[in-house]
């Protein structure tokens, strides 16, 4: 069931935004629309909040010095570097690999949940993202198709157990290894807009239990 509210669908624009970033890496046409004027007003509007205002700043700065090719490829080669690898001196976007088992990995518990959540909606991922499904884009992306789709309730329980319980390491690892800083920033913003939704959405329950 679809929530037409606006601000619902703006939260689901910040989760796509965020998905997509983690999902691959900046090309020239994702540059091109997130420094159009359409995708800095959304960011400058992001911003506002303060915890979101120093992240969103480094990554605009980053993006206002992609002006060429090799621009694009070092950037790229951050995504790679960090995300594709899989070493020690990588950050694994993958939620299976912070779980508490003694030898996790890829393709885990929470890749299994994930799918399932995937086909009791009838979505599934695209053809050309050959990632296991607890990948933190994917996670992103169900969490902004649940906040248009879903009540608040349910947002939170799916917040708080696919997400906060291993962000923080994920995004400590971004920010000890990036060298080029637009990671590392999109990193403390996601972890900044997840921590902000799961307070919203807890002071709803506290309001409507009140």
């Amino acid at each position: 069931m679809m929530i037409h509210n606006p601000e619902h669908q703006a939260r689901q624009r910040v989760y796509q935004l965020l998905s997509s970033l983690f999902a691959k890496e900046v090309d020239q046409a994702m540059r091109d629309e997130l420094m159009a004027e359409p995708g800095q007003l959304f960011l400058q509007q992001l911003a506002r909040a303060p915890e979101f205002a120093a992240p969103i700043s480094q990554m605009q700065q980053v993006l206002g010095g992609l002006n060429s090719t090799p621009d694009l490829l070092e950037l790229a080669a951050d995504y790679c570097g960090l995300f594709l690898v899989g070493t020690k001196h990588s950050a694994s976007p993958y939620a299976s690999l912070y779980g508490h088992e003694q030898e996790p990995t890829i393709f885990g518990q929470q890749h299994h949940q994930m799918s399932e959540f995937l086909k009791d909606q009838r979505l599934q991922l695209a053809s050309d993202f050959l990632e296991p499904a607890d990948h933190l884009a994917v996670i992103l992306a169900y969490a902004g198709h649940l906040a248009v789709n879903y009540p608040e309730q349910q947002q939170l329980d799916y917040l708080q157990s696919q997400l906060a319980p291993w962000l923080d390491k994920f995004v400590a690892q971004v920010i000890k290894i990036d060298q080029g800083l637009f990671y590392q920033a999109l990193a403390e913003l996601t972890q900044a807009w997840i921590a902000s939704e799961i307070s919203w959405l807890q002071s709803i329950k506290s309001s409507n239990s009140a």
